[in-house]
C-alpha cells in the first residue's frame, strides 16, 4: 500500500514512524528519570530517621566509601533536584513530539483526503 502513496504522503508517514519512535525513546527516558527521582526521593526520607552520627557509606562505581550524614544529605537533595529538572525536560520534550507528531498527522490525512479515490483510480497526473 505504502507503494501507491504519492512521494510527499510516503516522507510524512516515515517522519510519523520516526516521531514515533522518538517519542517512545522519551517515554521511556522519562520513566527512568521518574524512578530514579522517587528512589532519591525515598532515600531522603529515609535520612530523616536515621542519627546524624551514624556511620554511613555511598556508592562509588563498584566501591562504598565512607560518608557524613550532611554530605550524603547534601548528595541526595542536589540528586532529586537535578532529577526534577530533567523528568519536566523530558515532559516538555515528550509534549513538543506528541503535538508535532498529530501536525503531521493531520498534514498526512489532509493530504491522503486531498487525493480522495485517487489511490486505486487513474494516475494522479498533473500539468
Amino acid at each position: 500500500m505504502q507503494g501507491n502513496l504519492p512521494p510527499e504522503a510516503q516522507e510524512k508517514l516515515e517522519e510519523l514512524q520516526d516521531l514515533q519512535e522518538k517519542a517512545q525513546t522519551v517515554a521511556a527516558q522519562k520513566q527512568q528519570a521518574e524512578s530514579q527521582l522517587t528512589e532519591a526521593e525515598t532515600a531522603l526520607d529515609e535520612l530523616d530517621d536515621i542519627d546524624e552520627d551514624t556511620v554511613m557509606y555511598r556508592e562509588v562505581g563498584e566501591l562504598l566509601v565512607q560518608t557524613d550524614y550532611a554530605e550524603a544529605q547534601d548528595d541526595l537533595e542536589d540528586k532529586v533536584d537535578n532529577l526534577e529538572i530533567r523528568v519536566q525536560s523530558l515532559e516538555k520534550q515528550e509534549q513538543r513530539v506528541e503535538d508535532q507528531f498529530e501536525e503531521l498527522q493531520s498534514e498526512l490525512q489532509e493530504m491522503l483526503g486531498g487525493a480522495g479515490g485517487m489511490m486505486g483510480g487513474p494516475g494522479a497526473g498533473g500539468a
